[in-house]
């Protein structure tokens, strides 16, 4: 298997030792098999990786795309998904979701 161009990091809220989760996980139920299937149809270079805590909770849900690191709040929507990968499409992070 070929390395891919880009990894999508998406926080599932993964904490050590019992610790609350925060919000990520809460708002992001099906998400990965959504952008795994998006990245699909549109024929993406991509790999999906479930993340633990990314310490952004008040951002939350939070998506990180490598090697560009650019890093998307309140992705807790389809629409959310489909304006950052077609940001990425057109090589230019999603605006409206850009955590700065």
């Amino acid at each position: 298997m070929a390395i891919p161009e880009r990894q999508i990091l998406v926080c599932q809220s993964f904490r050590l030792k019992g610790d609350p989760k925060g919000v990520c996980h809460k708002k992001t139920d099906g998400f990965l098999q959504f952008i795994e299937e998006e990245i699909i149809d549109r024929g993406l270079d991509m790999h999906v990786v479930a993340t633990g805590c990314m310490k952004q909770c008040d951002a939350g849900p939070v998506m990180v795309v490598q090697p560009e690191n650019w890093w998307f709040q309140n992705v807790d929507s389809e629409a959310a998904i489909e304006a950052i990968l077609d940001g990425l499409e057109d090589g230019e992070p999603a605006a409206d979701y850009l955590l700065r």
